[in-house]
């Protein structure tokens, strides 16, 4: 049996700010720190074995994943990073508080900016001083390719090609591969492993530093698929992150 294992990144700075971050390159917080150490200590544990690991350009994935293959005492794993495994460009809100920005724009125009599959938050300007054109680690990407804002459905389209090419042809070698990137990002490959509609990918929500599990059959089949800890404390952790875009 092939297993795939999505994470999203733990709880950053940011994340505790409740502030959009997208492209911005936050750290994580102490707590963040702590759930990726856990989850790498829970993954042992329940007896993973990963052999191949890919995170995105963001130092807040990267460390979250150094964190969890040192609690597995894995370091050694060989580890790829792509810009096409960042979270969603947000556009001109990045750095905005969540609940200050519902309480102007409202609830409901948040939750679209945030968790639909095509609406665009405000674009940034590519001289903007947040814009990624700016970044050093971005020089490689066309104009083109650099994100001033993104839907779901644009973080998708870039996310495709990778994940197809290079995350899922590597079970020809290996049979257990880690994926340490961003809510949104991962909502893409979910939403393109579960096949779930675009309205379904509006409720879905993925809590900070839970190992997500993926079960394929030698002819790369799913067959199964479940959030790896305590369930009861998973639901309460993926509510607070629906409940983040909401007025206070």
């Amino acid at each position: 049996m092939k297993k795939l294992i999505l994470i999203r990144h733990g709880e950053s700075v940011w994340n505790k700010l409740n502030l959009f971050t997208g492209w911005t390159d936050v750290d994580l917080s102490e707590n963040g720190i702590v759930e990726a150490y856990n989850a790498g200590k829970l993954l042992k544990e329940e007896g993973f074995f990963p052999q191949m690991c890919y995170t995105s350009y963001l130092k807040r994935a990267v460390k979250t994943l150094n964190n969890v293959l040192d609690a597995m005492d894995m370091d050694w794993l060989p580890v790829e990073k792509s810009w096409r495994l960042n979270e969603k460009s947000y556009g001109a809100i990045q750095g905005l508080n969540k609940a200050d920005t519902a309480a102007k724009y409202g609830d409901e125009q948040v939750k679209l900016w945030r968790r639909s599959f095509d609406v665009r938050p405000p674009a940034l300007s590519m001289d903007d001083d947040k814009s990624p054109r700016k970044d050093p680690r971005y020089a490689e990407l066309s104009d083109e390719q650099i994100p001033l804002t993104e839907s779901l459905k644009d973080t998708i389209n870039r996310l495709l090609p990778y994940y197809n090419d290079v995350i899922m042809k590597s079970f020809e070698k290996y049979d257990q591969v880690l994926v340490v990137a961003h809510g949104n990002s991962l909502r893409g490959i979910v939403k393109e492993l579960r096949q779930m509609s675009n309205s379904e990918i509006i409720e879905f929500n993925i809590p900070t530093a839970v190992p997500y599990i993926f079960e394929f059959d030698d002819n790369m089949k799913l067959v199964n698929c479940y959030f790896l800890g305590d369930q009861e404390e998973i639901a309460r952790k993926m509510q607070s992150v629906a409940n983040q875009g909401k007025a206070k």
